[in-house]
């Protein structure tokens, strides 16, 4: 199951940071999508690579498609490993704080009246791969921004595992985006099929996804 934060508090912003935001917010608003480069602070890049080399192989868990009670695991369509982030970790707690500053943001310049964040890390060993898939289907108001960026020190294209973003389902090119450290890839998680090319060599990345308030006087969404 998903861990959710609560209410992390705002980290200290600086400008390069506050830059940074407003390129995700320009291209959500024009394209739907942003995709910056060397995003991250080196700081937040270096807990997060701290924490995640503190995870053990049994700390991840294989990733799966669906929720609650429609929840699977189908190794045909994704075998990645996540390890979902709580803020109990140096890195796990600077993230989540990150990223709070980034959802005010947005709800600031683009009123997307995004209420929480939920994430985890991710561990793509050589070979393994996620098929395209949304994150969040039409209509259901859960998922509305996802969020990926990247923990390999170090990446070039003979490494493969490049994040392909689709604009439709009728686009057969996409958008590849190499998991280079410190970049970062923002989208609509209903608008955007998207896929994980298999790697050359152990890839490691965080992502996450913005969430609407849709509780009712039924269900509580998203869950605490």
């Amino acid at each position: 199951m998903s861990a959710i934060a609560v209410a992390p508090q705002s980290a200290d912003i600086s400008s390069s940071d506050t830059a940074v935001f407003a390129r995700i917010a320009s291209g959500l608003r024009e394209n739907g999508y942003a995709i910056v480069e060397n995003a991250l602070p080196e700081s937040l890049q270096t807990v997060l690579r701290l924490s995640q080399a503190q995870l053990s192989q049994a700390d991840y868990h294989m990733g799966g498609i669906g929720r609650q009670s429609g929840f699977q695991r189908i190794e045909d369509i994704r075998n990645d490993g996540v390890c979902w982030i709580d803020g109990a970790t140096g890195g796990g707690k600077a993230w989540l704080n990150w990223t709070e500053s980034l959802r005010q943001h947005l709800n600031r310049q683009l009123f997307m009246g995004l209420f929480s964040f939920e994430s985890h890390f991710a561990h793509y060993p050589p070979g393994h791969f996620y098929k395209t898939h949304y994150d969040a289907f039409r209509g259901q108001g859960n998922r509305v921004v996802s969020l990926v960026t990247y923990l390999n020190e170090s990446w070039s294209e003979a490494d493969g595992g490049e994040l392909v973003v689709y604009r439709d389902d009728n686009d057969t090119a996409g958008i590849p985006v190499l998991p280079k450290p410190g970049t970062l890839v923002a989208f609509l998680s209903e608008e955007f099929p998207h896929e994980v090319l298999p790697a050359r060599r152990d890839r490691y990345s965080v992502a996450g996804w913005f969430r609407m308030n849709t509780s009712s006087a039924d269900v509580v969404d998203p869950p605490r």
